[in-house]
């Protein structure tokens, strides 16, 4: 894991409402991963109609993803949301919760879009996070 420092509100900038930390900072081998979304493992979706069930597996898929490299939520220093609804996000909150503390929040932006890739999909999240060397 490495050693990363949250800035929740830099002098000047309000501050986040406890959702997120502005800044992120810290030194290693960076990791992209790219956008999950609610498909299992066959890339059949899961909680069609569902956003509770759709972002609790977008987590567990970038979970995957971050142990495949290494990493875990504790390295994410960034997370983007795409929404088809800004009335998900507090289903994308509560599956953030289930795996990143509020102590260890990432910077983070959401973002509602017409559509994603599969019209089945109500979010899609990626992350950047950065792991010792």
């Amino acid at each position: 894991m490495s050693e990363l420092t949250r800035i929740p509100a830099p002098d000047g900038v309000a501050a986040a409402a406890a959702q997120y930390s502005h800044v992120v900072l810290g030194t290693g081998r960076f990791v992209a991963i790219a956008g999950q979304l609610a498909l299992d493992e066959r890339g059949r979706p899961v909680g069609e109609g569902d956003p509770e069930a759709q972002a609790r597996q977008v987590f567990e898929n970038l979970r995957r993803c971050l142990a495949a490299a290494g990493a875990t939520f504790d390295d994410v220093v960034k997370l983007t949301y795409f929404v088809t609804d800004m009335a998900h996000m507090p289903a994308v909150r509560a599956a953030r919760a289930e795996h990143i503390p509020d102590d260890r929040l990432p910077a983070a932006s959401a973002v509602q879009v017409a559509a994603l890739v599969r019209p089945e999909c109500l979010i899609e999240v990626e992350a950047f996070a950065v792991v010792a060397p």
